[in-house]
């Protein structure tokens, strides 16, 4: 007799993310109030009401609930969501922590979420570490990583050694620009320029290239520290960490980014150090995303994963090219946004 296969649930994947991560998944909620995952973590700007506990594990749904599609995102949003929906998704498994009305539109997750039967998981900094594909995309191969430099949760350093093959700084841009196809959305934003009429359109992940702000393209490269800004990373980690490793010539800063008159660069030109800006957030979806979805596809065969990429374009006023949403974006502008007689607000 032909054995019946247990049909996958949340709660499957959610023990398969446990296994990706090392065993850093919340797999019971009392972990969060015990404090025992160091992985839960809060994060604040110490701005009233606007902090978030990240909690690497199920977010909202039904541990028993099937699942057939999953998408995997790096950033919860109201977009997100409604693909989700359209595709007729059971999981969203989502990199960055997320939180009520911030990730979905403006209302709770009880009263959206339901509407598609979609069930939402989380990561961060339970992923943090687990490959070294940030690196390798970066040209260098990383010898020690630090996932809470100078006891910051998620405050990453990464000491790399340069790959065979890239001698130069000039190298490293290269493979960026190549590993990460930037011909290819070159060319899909030509064609969206041209279709809207909006030449001045730009796009997230083409506005931000690796850059050289230190240094020349010929200027070698051997040892490598590379670090995140966004996650805290100061100038006193810098200093600490160019005394813990004095052979650096080389520093990547990725994910987010510093411009020509940081600090940063600064202390990178007094000191004859090359100072690169690789990849940006907006790629991050690629960089981590694709190793996450190919890993729960190679555990979970039965499931059918999608990536769920978000693209972000921006373009002047001026040039807006679709002439009936302009003529109407300025009309409810006119009669209702800037009348001179405000009319009262009734609240039902």
């Amino acid at each position: 007799m032909k054995k019946i296969q247990k049909q996958t649930d949340v709660g499957q994947v959610l023990e398969a993310l446990n296994t990706i991560s090392r065993g850093r998944m919340v797999m019971d909620w009392n972990e969060i109030t015990a404090g025992t995952n160091p992985y839960v973590v809060m994060k604040t700007s110490n701005i009233p009401g606007k902090s978030v506990i990240e909690i690497p594990g199920l977010i909202f749904g039904d541990k028993k609930k099937p699942v057939k599609k999953i998408g995997v995102g790096m950033t919860l949003t109201e977009s997100v969501i409604e693909l989700a929906s359209a595709m007729k998704l059971d999981l969203i498994v989502v990199h960055h922590p997320v939180a009520d009305a911030a990730s979905s539109g403006g209302v709770p997750f009880s009263d959206y979420l339901p509407l598609y039967n979609l069930a939402l998981i989380e990561m961060h900094e339970a992923f943090h570490g687990l490959h070294p594909g940030m690196t390798f995309l970066h040209g260098h191969r990383k010898l020690k990583t630090d996932i809470a430099f100078g006891g910051v949760p998620g405050n990453i350093l990464h000491k790399g050694i340069a790959l065979e093959g890239i001698k130069t700084a000039g190298d490293i841009l290269e493979r960026i620009h190549h590993l990460m196809g930037r011909e290819m959305d070159d060319d899909i934003l030509e064609a969206e320029r041209a279709i809207r009429g909006e030449h001045s359109l730009q796009e997230a992940t083409l506005a931000n290239p690796a850059q050289l702000l230190s240094g020349t393209v010929n200027s070698p490269v051997e040892h490598v520290l590379h670090f995140f800004p966004h996650t805290g990373f100061s100038m006193s980690n810098l200093e600490m960490a160019l005394q813990m490793y004095p052979e650096t010539d080389t520093i990547i800063a990725s994910i987010s980014r510093v411009r020509e008159d940081h600090a940063f660069v600064d202390l990178a030109k007094r000191r004859g150090l090359n100072f690169i800006v690789g990849n940006s957030h907006s790629v991050e979806l690629m960089e981590n995303g694709l190793p996450l979805a190919y890993a729960i596809e190679m555990l979970l065969p039965d499931v059918e994963v999608f990536l769920l990429r978000e693209r972000i374009t921006a373009v002047p006023l001026k040039d807006v090219g679709h002439k009936v949403m302009v003529d109407y974006g300025k009309e409810m502008a006119e009669t209702h946004l800037v009348t001179k007689q405000p009319q009262a607000v009734q609240f039902l």
